[in-house]
């Protein structure tokens, strides 16, 4: 069969991307650098040739974020009159006709003047990614609807401007532009963030040495489970059964006898210790049924959530089976079982079930933990 040149090029050329490409740079404060960061690379992409554009670059009147902005081109804003006063926005569509390779938008929790096109910054950048345009974006850890209320418990200012934990997740790239404490409040105390008048309250407030420690912490653990989901879905791709044990996930299987609570508090100590995290898993049993096991299973599954573990029931007839499913799907590295001191037939069938988990599951560390009473995990 001849192959026409229309077809050879078809073949020959590499797949048209589905969408565009989210990278956000995210920091713990304002001034850490972010916007800075992000001209800094799209001058680097400029000048590897790609079609760069600003869609929207806030500036605050700082010198060296002005003279990056002003070496790229820029998209015209739009102008909207809300209550009698002009705005500037990001104008979507103006973006959209100049089909630009990279746009830059920057405050991604930002929300839009009534009558803009969307009511939300972040619904702006997702209808740029359908339209097959890579973003580079910004923001702070403290914008994330999850994290935005222990923000405001340990700082006292209220964040109204929020975005999905979602979009973080459909990041392709999120880069931590990061500045110790003590490097941050001396950029402030220079006038390098905000104007002379203000610095001392800011100072007082917001950027007291132990919110910026708090944040900076929230937003660096942030990234690591950014890192933790590249790798997760790199061993995926690659088909690689293997858990490389990166970082420790510790699972620990419970029944609804009170004893549990100890192998709870256990696991926990152990996740601490070593920066991981924690999951407790329960398989579902007929012998639970007891209204008065019920309400003991109740209380260790409060008792593991007050402990940040995530609580994981699962469904089916062989413990050892979906165990070691779940550890393998979830990647876990260490397991903790519970071990009554019971003897005869009990403790034979535990020792059944436990070689069927130890043949079924991918390399682990186990713990069997020994106390006296019933423990029936």
């Amino acid at each position: 069969m001849v192959t026409s040149p229309e077809q050879w090029l078809e073949k020959t050329s590499p797949p048209q991307k589905k969408e565009g490409v989210l990278k956000v740079f995210l920091g713990y404060a304002p001034g850490v650098g972010k916007t800075y960061t992000m001209l800094s690379e799209a001058n680097r992409r400029r000048r590897r040739g790609q079609d760069v554009v600003i869609g929207f670059v806030e500036t605050h009147r700082r010198k060296p974020i002005e003279e990056l902005a002003s070496t790229l081109e820029q998209v015209p804003k739009r102008q909207l009159n809300y209550k009698g006063v002009m705005f500037e926005e990001m104008d979507v569509d103006a973006i959209l006709a100049r089909a630009p390779g990279v746009v830059l938008v920057d405050e991604l929790a930002h929300t839009n003047i009534e009558g803009s096109k969307h009511r939300k910054r972040y619904e702006d950048v997702m209808e740029l990614l359908a339209a097959r345009i890579d973003v580079l974006s910004t923001m702070n850890i403290q914008h994330m609807d999850s994290v935005a209320p222990m923000v405001q418990s340990i700082t006292g200012i209220a964040v109204r401007e929020t975005v999905p934990d979602w979009v973080l997740k459909r990041a392709g790239e999120v880069v931590m532009v990061d500045l110790t404490p003590e490097a941050l409040q001396n950029r402030m105390r220079r006038g390098d963030i905000y104007p002379q008048e203000t610095i001392e309250r800011a100072l007082g407030n917001f950027f007291r040495s132990g919110n910026l420690i708090a944040l900076r912490e929230l937003a660096l653990r942030q990234v690591a489970e950014a890192v933790d989901r590249d790798l997760d879905s790199y061993l995926v791709t690659k088909e690689i059964s293997r858990n490389w044990g990166v970082r420790e996930r510790i699972a620990v299987a419970i029944s609804s006898h009170p004893n549990s609570q100890y192998l709870i508090a256990r696991g926990a100590r152990m996740a601490r210790a070593v920066g991981g995290e924690l999951y407790v898993v329960y398989v579902e049993s007929q012998a639970d049924a007891a209204e008065e096991k019920q309400r003991s299973l109740a209380a260790n599954m409060r008792f593991a959530e007050e402990l940040e573990a995530k609580v994981e029931r699962l469904h089916g007839n062989n413990v050892a089976d979906l165990v070691a499913q779940f550890v393998k799907e979830r990647r876990i590295t260490q397991v903790v079982f519970g071990h009554s001191t019971a003897r005869g037939w009990r403790r034979y069938l535990y020792l059944s079930a436990l070689n069927r988990f130890l043949r079924h599951t991918p390399a682990v560390d186990l713990h069997i933990v020994t106390q006296e009473g019933e423990l029936d995990t």
